[in-house]
């Protein structure tokens, strides 16, 4: 592969990424943190959180300088989860570890809440970010998680990322060790991967509960 004409690429804009059913849109405490505090604060919060970096908020104010903390940073470069069917936004997600010189670029603190994880929302929403992240000329697309995490895991590789290994004694995360589990897809993949995604999220694989009728397949 001669990569002697490589430049680099563009960093990731804070601007809305629209799809047909979720829309993601720079994360503004404004717009977005009373729903995203009811969201994190739902039933099965503590789930939710336990492989995350910060804790369920205890209160509106702890939400608060958490939310005002993040919509401030360019990396991670945070969105929230817009379900365009209801307006809410119900989850939040960021393109983190940015590297424009090498064009790699990973998904991460993802929270998609009840009302969306699992479902077609949450699925277009990481398709979203990978079609925006190769684009822009990205060449590696990371998801990386707790190695304890498996739901994480599993959800990886429903996505079409490939599994790389694990780093050993990688962080300390809530006073506990963390061995993080790599996983990738690169520009190579995508074609291959966009159409598996593009087929699934057609409206006539989804029945009037938005159901799907086939699985995500590549």
């Amino acid at each position: 592969m001669n990569l002697s004409n490589w430049k680099g690429v563009p960093r990731p804009d804070r601007a809305p990424i629209d799809g047909r059913y979720a829309r993601l849109e720079p994360l503004d405490p404004a717009r977005h943190g009373a729903e995203l505090f009811a969201s994190a604060r739902a039933e099965g919060a503590a789930d939710r959180f336990r492989y995350l970096f910060e804790e369920a908020p205890a209160d509106a104010a702890a939400f608060n300088a958490w939310i005002e903390k993040a919509a401030a940073g360019a990396d991670p470069l945070f969105f929230a989860v817009i379900d365009k069917r209801t307006g809410r936004a119900e989850g939040r997600q960021s393109l983190m570890r940015i590297d424009p010189v090498h064009g790699v670029i990973e998904i991460g603190n993802i929270l998609w809440g009840p009302a969306i994880a699992r479902s077609r929302i949450a699925t277009e929403a990481l398709f979203l970010f990978a079609q925006y992240a190769f684009d822009l000329g990205y060449r590696r697309f990371e998801w990386k998680c707790n190695n304890l995490n498996e739901p994480s895991k599993r959800a990886a590789e429903r996505f079409g990322f490939s599994f790389e290994g694990i780093f050993r004694q990688h962080m300390v995360v809530k006073g506990k060790n963390r061995d993080t589990a790599w996983f990738a897809m690169i520009d190579q993949d995508w074609p291959r991967l966009k159409a598996g995604y593009e087929k699934w999220l057609e409206p006539g694989n989804f029945d009037a509960a938005g159901q799907q009728y086939r699985k995500l397949s590549f």
